[in-house]
């Protein structure tokens, strides 16, 4: 059970095969690492399950190989042309993971990786960014001197809402408390891939990101930035795992309005909460959340609705298909969602 999706194994994956496994797409959402929020947005698990299943067929038809095997209806894996009601559940082939040992310094050890060369899942998380729309960590980097402008390609220090003249790949790691920023060096480290597996995986990714934002701007919207997660498989090959071109994975917006669960990051980011979360990281970054002495509140009743709506929305636009019935436009529904950010 993950804070957003929960695994159903059918065959475990082995050192020589993949195994075969079911996510189940919840209504439950995530922000900051926290984990589980206290609302659960309606639809949400059916129409992120229904909108992977398109991106995933698409980089099918392209060569891209992932670990997507169809959606489950009437406990069938089925192309998505073949199922007729919105289904939150989706099957896969399923790798290994293999958590890195935290040591009592709380440093992480990754000297698993040195043995282990094939059915599993890597370590990182591949992040790819056409801009820097409001609410980016980038901003938080620079300011802090981890990064730099040339690092970007840039000149000089950028603004909110500025584009790339080139996508920027960042990558950070995946089986850890919170998620780090690596360099390319450390990622290289950490996970035991060839410099050629790197560049491998950092091309494919490009292509990915470059296939989402033809489709993002069918239905008006912008593909800002988002992240991969991939696996080595039986032949050493990469693969994409998890999902993709989702409200979840990649930040979308519409003339400037967030249209993905950024909308909850930008209503929590006014909290003491978030502020709480922001010092414990900075305190001790494995253990963090043990600081934190009081969890989130509930979204107002509203902003819930229309955060579903967004869910729903998006999902129709994107495929072609109207899987919600009734459901508002993307348009319409973010202009009334301004109003709480």
């Amino acid at each position: 059970m993950g804070s957003v999706k929960d695994l159903t194994v059918l065959e475990s994956p082995s050192r020589e095969h993949p195994g075969r496994g079911r996510f189940a797409f919840s209504d439950r959402y995530s922000v900051f690492d926290w984990g589980e929020m206290p609302d659960h947005i309606p639809q949400k698990g059916e129409a992120l399950c229904i909108a992977a299943a398109y991106f995933f067929e698409k980089l099918e038809k392209i060569g891209i190989p992932t670990h997507y095997l169809g959606l489950v209806e009437e406990e069938q894996a089925k192309y998505l042309s073949q199922v007729n009601i919105p289904v939150n559940i989706m099957e896969t082939k399923l790798y290994r993971v293999l958590k890195p040992n935290l040591t009592d310094n709380g440093i992480y050890d990754y000297q698993i990786y040195q043995q282990e060369k094939e059915n599993f899942l890597i370590p990182l998380e591949i992040i790819y960014r056409n801009s820097l729309p409001q609410g980016s960590s980038i901003f938080k980097r620079l300011k802090k001197g981890e990064l730099k402008p040339e690092d970007l390609g840039l000149t000089e220090m950028p603004k909110e809402g500025i584009d790339l003249n080139r996508p920027y790949l960042d990558v950070s790691t995946k089986l850890e408390a919170s998620d780090r920023y690596l360099s390319w060096q450390e990622a290289q480290d950490i996970s035991q891939l060839s410099e050629q597996k790197i560049a491998e995986m950092n091309a494919i990714t490009l292509r990915i990101n470059q296939m989402i934002s033809k489709e993002a701007q069918k239905v008006g919207l912008k593909n800002e930035d988002g992240k991969f997660e991939f696996a080595l498989d039986q032949k050493k090959n990469i693969v994409l795992v998890d999902v993709l071109g989702t409200l979840d994975e990649c930040r979308f917006t519409y003339h400037g309005m967030p249209v993905s669960k950024e909308i909850a990051r930008l209503y929590y980011r006014k909290s003491d909460w978030y502020q709480e979360i922001m010092k414990a990281k900075e305190k001790n970054h494995a253990n963090w959340k043990q600081s934190i002495k009081k969890g989130p509140k509930p979204l107002p009743a509203r902003l819930k609705q229309l955060i579903s709506i967004i869910y729903c929305a998006f999902t129709n636009e994107i495929t072609g298909k109207e899987w919600f019935k009734g459901t508002p436009s993307l348009a319409g529904t973010l202009e009334e969602i301004q109003n709480f950010i």
